[in-house]
């Protein structure tokens, strides 16, 4: 059985978020993909198995970290239209059948790939209890994320963001799937904002790039600076570029992809 492992939100190897991508014929146990995961040990894995033509989506499509099964993944689902599009088997846009509804994705001539993913709601709350001293650093602002169920902190600056060290046995206890730390981008840094992802509580510790959480950061930071469209920078020790475009319900998240290993899983179903 095919596996890869596909470097997202990058136009080089070793850098954005690696996710593993295995294209199946049918669903196999969620327990030996989720073991499948584990044995990988990164951020996320995706598999994804063909649909019947006539179908609302071409192909469903699942993502599992080496702890859990998740709702929404971006970077894994990028690297998925990677492959695809890599096999010539997308003739055209791709929609997925996963746990957050249909996703659409698209693949321009450069190789670039859109993925077209719901919004996420951004509140502003108190700061609760015990966050600065799980982030490790003064919170400006916190924000509920709605659906994607991520709590997002804003801190002083970009400098703040890279230097961030949380504590991590103190974030798994915190009632959220993750923590977004974000900024402004640093002036004349070429990106507009800044942001970081921890979530320990479902085997993420750091994740070097999240498409899910560029939901949110979207929205917030699209609506503080005026624009649709930005670039985010997600400052983990790889890195990131993810280009936002905020489209009504919709957030357009755009970046490259670049395979690193191709290679065949031993262990069947």
């Amino acid at each position: 059985m095919r596996i890869r492992i596909i470097d997202a939100f990058t136009d080089r190897p070793f850098a954005g978020n690696p996710a593993g991508v295995c294209l199946l014929d049918e669903w196999p146990s969620a327990a030996w993909m989720q073991d499948v995961a584990a044995e990988m040990n990164l951020a996320e894995t995706a598999f994804a198995h063909p649909l019947p033509p006539g179908d609302d989506a071409d192909w469903a499509l699942r993502w599992f970290t080496p702890a859990v099964e998740v709702d929404l993944c971006g970077h894994a689902t990028l690297a998925t239209t990677h492959a695809l599009h890599a096999d010539g088997l997308l003739d055209g846009p791709v929609r997925f059948a996963t746990r957050s509804g249909v996703l659409r994705a698209d693949v321009a001539a450069d190789g670039r790939i859109t993925l077209d993913f719901p919004l996420a709601t951004v509140t502003g709350v108190p700061v609760p209890d015990g966050v600065a001293e799980a982030v490790g650093l003064p919170v400006v602002a916190a924000h509920e994320t709605g659906s994607l169920g991520d709590l997002l902190v804003e801190v002083a600056d970009e400098q703040a963001v890279r230097a961030a060290d949380p504590d991590l046995t103190a974030l798994f206890r915190l009632p959220w799937r993750g923590l977004i730390v974000t900024a402004a981008g640093a002036p004349g840094a070429g990106h507009d904002y800044v942001s970081r992802f921890f979530a320990p509580a479902v085997g993420v510790p750091e994740d070097p790039v999240t498409g899910s959480a560029h939901t949110a950061l979207a929205p917030f930071w699209s609506a503080r600076l005026g624009r649709p469209e930005l670039v985010g920078l997600q400052a983990s020790r790889r890195g990131g570029l993810v280009r936002t475009t905020v489209a009504g319900d919709r957030v357009l998240l755009a970046g490259g992809a670049v395979t690193v290993v191709d290679g065949n899983l031993q262990i069947k179903p």
